[in-house]
C-alpha cells in the first residue's frame, strides 16, 4: 500500500487530491487550477460579450462570482475535465442513458471520479485491484471486484455525481507493482480526525448504561466481519440520510463526521474491528465537544 500515492485533505483542495489521486503523482497544484479556472472565466465573459458589453445579462453576468473556483480552493467539474483533457483523458457522466445503453461493467472500467456537493474523490483500479482514494481517509481502502458495483450504485442512491475516466492514465509504479501482486486490508483506513475524536471518547465517564451496553457487545478479537458484508455495511454508513440503525458505533461515526464537515456534506466510513459504544447521552457530550 505504501507503493500508492494518496493525498490527504487540506482546506477545500478536493479537488486537487482528486486528480493527484488519480494520476498518481503531484501533477496540479491550486496554481494550476486557478489558471484553468480564470481562462474558462474568461471564455464565458467573451461568449456574453457577444450579446452586447452594455447589454444586462453581461453587466449582471461581471457582478456574479466565478463558477469555477472560490477563494476556499473549490474547482467546479469543468475545471477538472479541462485539466484531465492535458493528459488525453475526457470524463463520462456514468449514470446519463448514453453510456447506460453501452452495458459496462463498472469492473472493466479503469477509475472514477465522484462528486457530491463541493467534495470530489477518487475511486481508481491500481493492478487488478481497486482503491478508493478518498482524501477524507487517511489512506487508500480497499475495495473488492464484488462491492464495487455495489458501492457505486450506493453512491448514486445518495446523491452523488459519477463520473467515467476514458483514456490512458499516466504509468505509475503502484499501477506496474500491483500487476505483480495483490494486497490485503485487516484494517479499513479511518477518516481524518476519527480516532482523535476517538480518543476523547474513552476519557468521556461512562455511565451505568454504558458498561452495560459493553458486556452486551464485547469487543472479543476475532478480527474483522466477512468482508462482503462489511462493505455493504459501509456503504449504509455512507448515507447522509436519517439511518436507523441499532448499532451505536455507526451513530458515534456519523457525530463525528458531521463535526468535521462543518457544512451539510456528510462522509462516513466503515472500520474494524475495533468498536466503542455510547449511550445517547455520551454521543450528545462528544458531539458538542468536537464541533
Amino acid at each position: 500500500m505504501e507503493s500508492i500515492f494518496h493525498e490527504r485533505q487540506e482546506g477545500s483542495l478536493c479537488a486537487q487530491h482528486c486528480l493527484n489521486n488519480l494520476l498518481q503523482g503531484e501533477y496540479f497544484s491550486p496554481v494550476e487550477l486557478s489558471s484553468i479556472a480564470q481562462q474558462l472565466d474568461e471564455e464565458e465573459r467573451m461568449r456574453m460579450a457577444e450579446g452586447g458589453v452594455s447589454s444586462e445579462e453581461y453587466r449582471t453576468f461581471l457582478q456574479q462570482p466565478s463558477v469555477n473556483m472560490d477563494d476556499s480552493g473549490f474547482f467546479s467539474i469543468q475545471v477538472i475535465s479541462n485539466a484531465l483533457k492535458v493528459w488525453g483523458l475526457e470524463l463520462i457522466l456514468f449514470n446519463s442513458p448514453e453510456y447506460q445503453r453501452l452495458g459496462i461493467d463498472p469492473i472493466n472500467e479503469k477509475s472514477f471520479i465522484c462528486n457530491y456537493k463541493e467534495h470530489w474523490f477518487t475511486v481508481r483500479k491500481l493492478g487488478k485491484q481497486w482503491f478508493n482514494l478518498n482524501s477524507l481517509l487517511m489512506g487508500p481502502e480497499l475495495i473488492s471486484d464484488t462491492y464495487l458495483a455495489l458501492f457505486l450504485a450506493q453512491l448514486q442512491q445518495e446523491g452523488y455525481s459519477i463520473f467515467v475516466v476514458k483514456g490512458d492514465l499516466p504509468d505509475c509504479e503502484a499501477d506496474q507493482l500491483l500487476q505483480m501482486i495483490r494486497v490485503q486490508q485487516m484494517q479499513r483506513p479511518k477518516l481524518i480526525g476519527e480516532e482523535t475524536a476517538q480518543s476523547r471518547d474513552q476519557r468521556l465517564p461512562r455511565s451505568d448504561v454504558d458498561q452495560a451496553i459493553e458486556v452486551n457487545h464485547p469487543f472479543d478479537g476475532t478480527g474483522m466481519l466477512d468482508e462482503d458484508e462489511e462493505n455493504f455495511q459501509r456503504a449504509l454508513a455512507l448515507s447522509r440520510q436519517e439511518i436507523d440503525m441499532e448499532d451505536e458505533e455507526a451513530d458515534l461515526r456519523r457525530a463525528i463526521q458531521l463535526s468535521m464537515q462543518g457544512s451539510n456534506n456528510s462522509y462516513s466510513s466503515k472500520i474494524g474491528p475495533q468498536t466503542y459504544t455510547i449511550s445517547p447521552r455520551a454521543l450528545q457530550k462528544l458531539t458538542q465537544e468536537v464541533i
